[in-house]
């Protein structure tokens, strides 16, 4: 009896095992299905359009979606266990391609630095669009009017290249009444006639402060000339004529305080190194005067020294200023002894009277004897009858001088462009108004304004006032400076014209922008700056490769920094972008 109760209670526990193994394997069953069927569901979204990479020996983790799921008794069956097989071998992962950016956010970028606290109360004008096809990608208030600064030289300049052409020539012709007898003597006075030749010049030729004669290559060039001709003697004087331009030679609306500077140096048809000299001023011995020299040296100016060299204090307290209209410096204040020394260039009043001045001395040094004195002829006196051009001098090519003139924005340069602009005209139609002869700045601001408006920019595009900019009562628009590059960047003068564009990085006025970043080499346009006033034009490449037009002018912002950089990081910003703008 004993051994059937024992046999019944081993019956029962294996039954009670079995029966668990079998619950056992059922939920594990279970528990696959639903892993089954989370990876089916990941699976369907996959094929509704959301593509998932992974690995063969990636894990992926499903949220089961919230939903009731029909019961399902699934049975699994024993997985064969895998052959063996080498390891495979994997590849390097995909380098991920740099993700290109859109216009949207491009635009978003310019639109937020618009909005910085420091340039608010200003006002910019901006307008940027593909060279290619004209496509706008950026503008505001591309229409407005704004005071340009040295932006306005970009109207200049580039109808000096439309009217004038790239090789055009000024001429300095040598005048008197016959040419030298067998001695090499002229029997007379020599006219020298000018045409506004700003190449005889230092800007073309180069200084060494320590050789003061490197301040005659320029007007060496004439010399060479009037001693090729067989000229030994001179039995008369040397006449400066600087007739060829009409009109005051201050330009109309410039300010007074700028006149001093040599960014204010007035137009002259006999330029010489400028229309201005350099001025040097050195501490001397304690309780002694300052030392002041200027370059070249020249009787014209008259110097009034009251500078006082002291051991202290530890600044100077140095003052420079050049009386209006006259060639006299006041020089006032005190240097200490360990002061480096004050330099800076001065406009000269009257540059046709140091040009033969300096013209003599140069012939007298060249062995040709001058008797008479060196002097300006003034405008009522008669010329020969019968002048007989015994030397002439001719400029290096416009594409040259232009270059001179925008890379550095050198406005007495770019005042003599628009008055040879004018007199060219002149020349092909003497009185185009009926009435009184307009100056030759008039007739140069009228060519300006004839050139725009047959490339399309309208009439009212532009109020132009001078030919640099240095006038504070000229107006342009955005929409004019970028259609004035769209159409020289097709011209037949685009090459010439792009070469006289200052390079961002590299020279010019933007020599110290862009270092470092994308656009260095690559920005190249024009500057502008005067007080409150700060403008950028030109050219940039995007990181596509695609060229980009655009006009940067910030008004009423007074700080210069703060105006530089909105329009620089702006520009980066373009040379940096990845996307496509056509």
């Amino acid at each position: 009896m004993r051994e059937i109760v024992q046999k019944s209670a081993r019956i029962r526990q294996f039954c009670k095992r079995d029966f668990s193994s079998k619950i056992l394997s059922m939920k594990r069953a279970q528990r696959t299905f639903l892993l089954i069927a989370a990876a089916t569901g990941i699976f369907a979204s996959m094929l509704g359009g959301v593509s998932v990479n992974a690995s063969a020996d990636a894990t992926i983790f499903a949220t089961p979606t919230p939903s009731p799921r029909p019961r399902v008794v699934v049975t699994t069956s024993p997985t064969a266990a895998p052959a063996s097989s080498p390891t495979p071998k994997t590849s390097p992962a995909a380098t991920p391609q740099q993700q290109l950016q859109t216009i949207e956010e491009l635009q978003s970028k310019i639109r937020q630095r618009l909005n910085a606290p420091e340039v608010r109360r200003g006002r910019v004008g901006i307008k940027i669009v593909s060279l290619a096809s004209g496509k706008v990608v950026f503008e505001n208030d591309a229409d407005k009017y704004f005071m340009p600064a040295s932006n306005q030289k970009n109207f200049t300049v580039a109808t000096g290249f439309e009217r004038l052409g790239p090789d055009f020539r000024f001429v300095t012709s040598v005048y008197s009444n016959s040419l030298p007898d067998s001695s090499g003597t002229i029997k007379g006075d020599v006219r020298v006639f000018g045409r506004g030749d700003v190449s005889i010049s230092t800007a073309f030729f180069g200084t060494t402060p320590t050789d003061p004669n490197t301040y005659f290559k320029g007007i060496d060039r004439l010399v060479d000339k009037i001693a090729a001709a067989g000229v030994k003697k001179i039995d008369g004087s040397l006449l400066a004529d600087d007739s060829y331009f009409k009109g005051f030679y201050i330009p109309d609306t410039w300010e007074w305080d700028d006149l001093q500077a040599y960014y204010g140096a007035e137009v002259s048809a006999l330029p010489i190194n400028d229309n201005a000299v350099d001025l040097a001023v050195t501490p001397g011995t304690a309780g002694g005067p300052c030392i002041a020299n200027i370059l070249p040296g020249n009787a014209l100016f008259q110097i009034n020294n009251t500078c006082i060299t002291t051991n202290g204090p530890p600044r100077r307290t140095l003052s420079v200023t050049k009386r209006i209209d006259r060639n006299i410096l006041d020089i006032t204040g005190t240097m200490p002894t360990n002061d480096a020394g004050y330099r800076t260039s001065i406009a000269i009043t009257r540059p046709a009277d140091l040009f033969v001045a300096l013209l003599k001395r140069r012939l007298e040094s060249s062995g040709i004897i001058v008797t008479g004195a060196a002097r300006s002829l003034a405008l009522n006196i008669p010329r020969e009858a019968n002048p007989v051009e015994i030397a002439k001098l001719e400029s290096v090519p416009y594409r040259e001088i232009a270059g001179k003139t925008m890379k550095p924005s050198q406005n007495m340069f770019t005042e003599t462009i628009l008055w040879a602009i004018g007199e060219n005209a002149r020349a092909k139609n003497p009185n185009p108004t009926g009435g009184s002869p307009l100056t030759s700045a008039q007739l140069g601001i009228a060519e300006v304004k004839s050139f725009l408006s047959s490339i399309g920019i309208p009439s009212d595009g532009i109020l132009p006032y001078d030919g640099s900019g240095l006038s504070r009562h000229n107006l342009i628009t955005p929409n004019a400076v970028v259609s004035l590059y769209a159409y020289m960047a097709k011209s037949a003068n685009a090459k010439a014209w792009r070469d006289s564009l200052t390079i961002g990085g590299v020279d010019g006025t933007l020599r110290n922008r862009f270092v470092g970043t994308a656009a260095a080499g690559n920005m190249r346009g024009k500057t502008g700056t005067i007080d409150q006033v700060s403008a950028l034009s030109g050219y940039v490449k995007t990181a596509a490769g695609e060229e980009m037009v655009v006009s940067f002018i910030v008004n009423g912002v007074a700080v210069t920094s703060q105006r530089t950089s909105l329009m620089d990081e702006i520009v980066v910003n373009l040379a940096n972008y990845t996307g496509r703008i056509d």
